[in-house]
């Protein structure tokens, strides 16, 4: 048989992370890679009695086809946690989805389309330019630093590019784990609503923040919302719940809502009612909040062991910002030295990380790596930054 693919597939790239998570697999390596919360901190118990009284309270019909837009009660209680972020969305707002992946390539589907220019931070979440790429989108990288997008190379590239969409990750960036200052929050929305350029605000780290104090507001609730807003929001539950149940959200203008509801229907009906009926009973009969702060705690803990470890003089060439909340450090070697040939070395000494290469829509910079504390326990840590000092220096030995 002669298979001839089509042209979204001849574009489809295998994501870097996971292919070194395979690697990682069922072997001693210890893997900084994967954006991977940690197990001992999952709610087992409060998950487990969410599912029972699931199957209590519905019996069988807890297991028949659900809404396209998703479990009515959850999206409910959704829209209750939005309004204390100073969000107001109703649930015709409100579609749920597998993921926030899916919310992304949902968005593409209805929105763009082949040829279309698309901006984003560069770089940016590797799975995202995964799904512009492979839908035929011209991806163009934006100038930013440490408090976001530069607002003169976004002004430029709006006037250049004409492009249609946006898409941010403003707070606790997937791979930089930068923040936006409001200043350029507010810039990119003021310039985007003025050139009908529409915002994907991206937010699954939001909540993992170092500092219980400090505030950041969500672009989209910056702007006039949810209807005729300049920005769809998407998050999920995969950080401050478990990764497994894959329930996401948008919210946006109705319309655009509608549209995306019928993509998803085309593509999987609905996500999981099951999974998110015990989400609702979680909410419902669970302290998520006190949760979340356990969580913050235990990741600050990591995050500073990690920091104490790359203070170490062994590392003395390697640059990077402490991070305020999220996953991960970005860090960059010196010039000359590409992360993804020092990948080889430090799989071979038993530890792994990902090259920073796949992250950028255009202009890699081969000398970045991000590095994942919130999986790793601390003597974990400790023993795989001691292998990538040693295979830092097996590859300046080689060179």
């Amino acid at each position: 048989m002669n298979y001839t693919f089509s042209s979204f597939a001849h574009g489809l790239k295998s994501s870097a992370v996971r292919d070194i998570l395979k690697l990682t697999q069922g072997n001693s390596i210890i893997s900084l890679a994967g954006g991977l919360p940690a197990e001992n901190y999952f709610p087992i118990d409060a998950v487990r009695e969410a599912f029972e009284r699931v199957f209590a309270e519905g019996g069988k019909s807890s297991l028949q086809y659900g809404l396209t837009e998703g479990y009515s009660p959850l999206r409910e209680a959704i829209c209750k946690r939005m309004a204390a972020q100073g969000v107001s969305v109703k649930p015709e707002n409100m579609l749920m989805t597998t993921g926030s992946q899916q919310a992304i390539y949902l968005l593409t589907r209805v929105y763009l389309s082949a040829g279309d220019v698309i901006l984003v931070e560069n770089p940016t979440y590797l799975a995202a330019l995964q799904i512009f790429k492979a839908s035929g989108i011209q991806v163009v990288g934006v100038e930013a630093d440490q408090d976001g997008m530069l607002m003169d190379d976004l002004e430029a590239k709006l006037n250049r590019y004409r492009p249609k969409m946006v898409y941010v990750t403003p707070t606790f960036a997937n791979p930089t784990g930068k923040v936006w200052s409001t200043e350029r929050r507010k810039g990119l929305l003021a310039q985007c609503r003025s050139n009908n350029v529409l915002i994907l605000e991206d937010d699954p780290y939001g909540e993992i923040k170092f500092d219980a104090n400090a505030t950041y507001p969500s672009i989209f609730s910056l702007d006039e919302h949810p209807e005729d807003s300049a920005v769809l929001y998407t998050s999920t539950f995969s950080k401050t719940v478990v990764p497994a149940l894959r329930t996401g959200w948008i919210v946006g203008d109705s319309r655009v809502i509608a549209q995306m509801a019928k993509a998803k229907q085309a593509v999987d009906l609905h996500s999981s009612t099951l999974d998110q009926q015990a989400l609702y009973q979680l909410l419902a009969h669970f302290d998520l909040d006190a949760h979340i702060q356990t969580i913050r705690d235990e990741y600050r803990t990591r995050m500073q062991l990690m920091k104490s470890l790359l203070q170490d003089a062994r590392f003395s060439d390697l640059r990077w910002d402490e991070p305020q909340g999220g996953m991960f450090f970005w860090a960059m070697l010196p010039e000359g030295i590409d992360a993804s040939e020092l990948l080889k070395k430090a799989v071979e000494k038993g530890v792994a990380f990902v090259p920073g290469v796949d992250f950028y829509a255009e202009n890699p910079r081969r000398n970045t790596l991000r590095l994942n504390f919130t999986h790793t326990d601390n003597a974990s840590m400790k023993i795989g930054l001691d292998r990538l000092a040693e295979a830092l220096v097996a590859y300046k030995q080689s060179v």
